[in-house]
């Protein structure tokens, strides 16, 4: 039997000394990028819902599925891959350090933190065994979508999941994931911040780091 609270465990996984700064640095990193782009027309409630119903069924299916987690994690990135926008949530996390790479080197890092945060997430989600996420509504917030849905464990009291969706880059992905209040792409700016200031700003050392970690 579990002795700590499931959601309790993700959220120490996601609140690891998250600053005031990285919050306005990823913010405002996050809001330029969308400046970028045009204006979205497609997406609505409807279509944001199924992207996340249909992101939510695979999950299920893959905690039900009873495969190894070395199994499970290589599903849970072909999850990522399909249905997050790897490209906005890599670049978030790195804040205005990304305008210094090459595009050979954010091909590098966006590779890298795909297979890193799948790595890190499916370990959790594997914690979850046993347990089912259903959607529970959807709402407009500003140019993106809010997907709420709830977390059931068994033996533990159950937890919010919202997924942030645009279609900025052309199609329907979601850009976050917040846990208990949590951001996934703010927690990461800071580990990956983190990350990058112990190999002083060395971004190509930072990509090798990332390759095996999660």
């Amino acid at each position: 039997p579990m002795t700590i609270p499931m959601a309790k465990k993700v959220r120490t996984l996601m609140t690891s000394s998250v600053s005031r700064r990285y919050f306005i640095g990823v913010s405002a990193a996050f809001a330029g990028v969308l400046a970028g782009r045009g204006p979205a027309f497609a997406l609505n409630d409807q279509s944001a819902r199924t992207l996340i119903d249909r992101v939510v069924s695979d999950i299920n299916k893959v905690i039900a599925s009873g495969r190894s987690q070395s199994a499970m994690i290589s599903d849970f990135e072909k999850i990522f891959a399909r249905y997050a926008d790897v490209n906005i949530i890599a670049q978030s996390t790195l804040g205005a350090d990304s305008r210094r790479l090459s595009p050979a080197q954010m091909r590098a890092f966006v590779d890298a933190f795909r297979g890193y945060i799948a790595r890190k997430y499916g370990k959790r989600f594997n914690e979850f065994v046993g347990g089912k996420i259903e959607v529970e509504g959807v709402r407009e917030v500003k140019s993106w979508h809010e997907v709420a849905s709830t977390v059931y464990l068994r033996g533990e009291s159950p937890f919010q999941v919202l997924f942030l969706v645009s279609d900025r880059s052309g199609k329907d992905l979601f850009f976050d994931m917040v846990i208990e209040g949590v951001s996934l792409r703010l927690s990461e700016r800071t580990e990956i911040g983190s990350m990058l200031d112990r190999r002083k700003g060395n971004v190509d050392a930072l990509i090798q780091d990332l390759r095996s970690a999660g």
